[in-house]
């Protein structure tokens, strides 16, 4: 399994971003699929998950009403569209599938890929 991620970069606060994943090796359609981000010096932690129909969804708290995340099944991609960016958001993100999405999101695999640098100056 082969997860890249694009999109991230530097922006300045209140800027906007949008991050792509695509996944190869499994399909994505049977699956939950999340993103989480890992700040210098802090644990990883889970910013948001989308169900695998796209019925559900999670944001954490923080994110809620900026971030919006989708998924293209037929092209095994997930995207993330962050607007107001916060110089808090700054972090390497990273994509994830297998993910149990309820009241967080829940990494169930060890596939992470190697992420994308997102920086907020401010």
């Amino acid at each position: 399994v082969q997860l890249q991620a694009f999109g991230g970069g530097v922006v300045q606060a209140g800027g906007s971003l949008r991050l792509s994943c695509t996944v190869s090796g499994l399909t994505l359609d049977h699956f939950g699929v999340g993103w989480f981000r890992q700040a210098p010096g802090k644990g990883r932690e889970g910013v948001s998950c989308i169900t695998n129909t796209g019925s559900s969804t999670y944001y954490l708290g923080s994110v809620k009403d900026r971030f919006t995340i989708s998924r293209n099944n037929a092209e095994n991609t997930v995207y993330l569209q962050m607007n107001n960016l916060k110089p808090e958001d700054t972090a390497v993100y990273y994509c994830a599938p297998k993910v149990r999405v309820g009241f967080g999101c829940v990494p169930e695999s060890d596939y992470w890929g190697q992420g994308t640098q997102v920086t907020v100056s401010s």
